[in-house]
């Protein structure tokens, strides 16, 4: 069972809802925020092991290319130029699709391998931490999230929580491509609101069941609860605005580790969690 947590925007609180959820369940957590991956300084893992993730750029044989002018004519990108008698590949809008390869008449297009990134996985208690972090400059963490995924494979009476990007970029798509549920972040803001539609008209594109939990709750008018009561998205929790916890998640803290009462906070939104995902399996058999 793989849980996919997003928000639209970073600072809402969607690594401490997925890191608490998978150490209440002692489950494997999955780090696909590439960009800026930091579920690993609460985990602090044990047993690290990293793998280079690669992707596969042309290479062209001078000898071989006779300026036919094909592969620059296939490429989307523009990651291939014919300037001044040579061709010109630009690794970094490369698409690593093969395509300019099989329309080279000449087969003076070859592929070659450029590490973009890495991932690593290690242990925490009973906690698999899976990470990814994609190289500085780099355009896209969709491959190394691919991956990431590949190599976290659960089994399916098995929980997987899955820390997405913020946003909804290609990278939240991938992210989110195999999950069984998505859980929507949300601050109590009218930004928070806006931030939470994008991530609700993602989930309903790709047909994902989902529920929203409200963090930062005070006992204020909460925007984002009347846009879920507005569009029947359910509400699976609410999170109160604690200084406790903020202090232990500033300081990298796993609160359901530290104090009782954020263990009984996380494992009941992570029982409402599983009931909603066997009500959904149900109703769809």
């Amino acid at each position: 069972m793989r849980i996919a947590v997003l928000s639209g925007k970073g600072g809402t609180g969607k690594t401490m809802v997925s890191v608490n959820l998978a150490a209440a369940a002692d489950a494997s957590y999955v780090d696909c925020d590439v960009e800026e991956p930091n579920g690993h300084l609460f985990f602090k893992p044990e047993g690290i092991r990293e793998e280079d993730v690669f992707v596969s750029i042309p290479q062209v044989d001078p000898a071989l290319c006779d300026g036919c002018r094909k592969c620059t004519e296939f490429c989307r990108f523009n990651a291939l130029a014919y300037v001044k008698d040579r061709l010109i590949v630009f690794d970094d809008v490369c698409h690593s699709c093969g395509g300019c390869v099989m329309v080279c008449p000449h087969q003076a297009l070859t592929e070659r391998n450029k590490i973009v990134g890495r991932i690593s996985r290690g242990i925490s208690d009973n906690v698999s931490v899976h990470s990814g972090m994609l190289n500085v400059g780099e355009a896209s963490g969709v491959p190394i999230i691919k991956r990431l995924l590949e190599t976290s494979e659960v089994k399916a009476d098995e929980l997987s929580i899955i820390d997405c990007p913020p946003g909804s970029s290609c990278m939240v798509m991938e992210s989110i491509r195999e999950a069984d549920y998505c859980i929507l972040v949300a601050e109590p803001t009218v930004f928070g609101v806006h931030n939470l539609n994008m991530v609700y008209d993602l989930v309903k594109l790709f047909h994902k069941p989902f529920g929203a939990v409200l963090n930062k709750c005070l006992e204020d008018e909460n925007p984002a609860e009347k846009f879920c009561k507005d569009h029947d998205i359910k509400v699976l929790g609410r999170i109160p605005f604690d200084k406790q916890l903020g202090l232990l998640n500033s300081n990298a803290e796993v609160a359901v580790r530290k104090d009782e009462k954020y263990h009984h906070l996380f494992s009941e939104l992570l029982e409402t969690v599983k009931g909603e995902v066997q009500y959904e399996a149900a109703t769809h058999s």
